[in-house]
């Protein structure tokens, strides 16, 4: 007669079987101690905000008390006034939107809206075109050569078009485009040398949001007989709209805050709000209104702010959804 051999307990059959002081078995822990992470103080964590610090006091030096100076001069009469100046008044407030003053607001704003429009359209192409290229030379002189035109303005930038694209300029001899009615000294002209700076500005800013866009999701597309056009339409743009909308605004700030090559180039031929400020601070105002330039500089302040309030939650998002 044989007997049955004792079965060995498994470990599966020690944590579920038997209490606590059962024999041979592991009281089980509880799932919270085991899964619940072991919290990590960090060493100086209060104090990491000092190395922004230099950050913060050349922002303040820099930015911070010239936009309070402007701010407290814009509602205050100036020196040259009947009452000897440092009196409340919004006169120069009132002035600043007012006649040629206003002309010049929105002759600003219009070329802004326009070269950022144009910018981002044409950009957005340019900057696809260098994320799909195969060859990595080429994507990296283009990249190169954005960042260098980006920041290539100014007096500059305003010769190199008068010499080519200007009344006698190479350009225009050769092809006679003047007999085409091609005029540089105009709104249209000055909006296509902004576009030389805007539009390598744009690919810079649109390439990182392309390059986050998923492989998959355009082989998924394909996959469902999807054509390119709907790819982007309902894919790639919404998307990218964000971005989109980000380097509009960008593009508008450095077009809204340009002067030194519309003032080389076309002077007061063509009604710009900075161009207004340069004159107001040379003296060219009336008597008694000294501070009408740091008015005129806080309707730009203004208009920037709002730039920004816009261009920051629209990175955010494109941020959150390309990572």
């Amino acid at each position: 007669m044989t007997t049955a051999p004792t079965p060995v307990p498994t470990p599966a059959a020690a944590d579920l079987g038997g209490g606590a002081g059962a024999p041979g078995t592991a009281t089980p822990e509880p799932l919270a101690a085991r899964s619940a992470p072991t919290p990590r103080r960090r060493r100086g964590g209060s104090r990491a905000w000092l190395a922004a610090l230099p950050l913060l006091v050349f922002f303040a030096v820099g930015f911070g008390l010239p936009t309070i100076a402007i701010a407290i001069g814009a509602f205050t009469t100036s020196t040259d006034s009947p009452d000897g100046g440092g009196a409340f008044t919004t006169d120069n407030l009132t002035n600043s939107l007012q006649g040629a003053y206003w002309t010049a607001l929105f002759g600003s704003i219009k070329l802004s809206l326009l070269t950022a429009l144009i910018g981002t359209v044409v950009g957005l192409p340019l900057a696809q075109a260098v994320v799909t290229s195969r060859f990595r030379m080429f994507r990296e002189a283009v990249l190169s050569g954005s960042g260098v035109l980006a920041n290539f303005g100014g007096v500059p930038l305003a010769f190199m078009f008068v010499a080519t694209l200007g009344n006698a300029g190479e350009v225009t001899k050769k092809f006679g485009l003047t007999k085409h009615g091609w005029n540089l000294y105009t709104f249209t002209g000055l909006s296509v040398v902004y576009l030389y700076f805007l539009v390598p500005l744009m690919i810079l800013t649109i390439t990182p949001a392309l390059e986050g866009l998923r492989v998959q999701w355009r082989e998924a597309a394909h996959n469902n007989r999807a054509t390119t056009f709907q790819y982007w339409r309902h894919v790639a743009l919404p998307v990218l709209l964000p971005s989109l909308l980000g380097g509009f605004v960008l593009l508008f700030g450095a077009s809204f805050a340009a002067y030194a090559t519309a003032e080389a180039m076309v002077g007061s031929s063509v009604p710009l709000i900075s161009m207004q400020i340069g004159d107001a601070l040379s003296g060219n105002v009336l008597v008694g209104q000294g501070n009408l330039a740091l008015a005129l500089g806080l309707d730009m302040i203004v208009v920037a702010c709002l730039v920004m309030a816009i261009y920051l939650p629209l990175q955010r998002r494109s941020a959150k959804w390309l990572a």
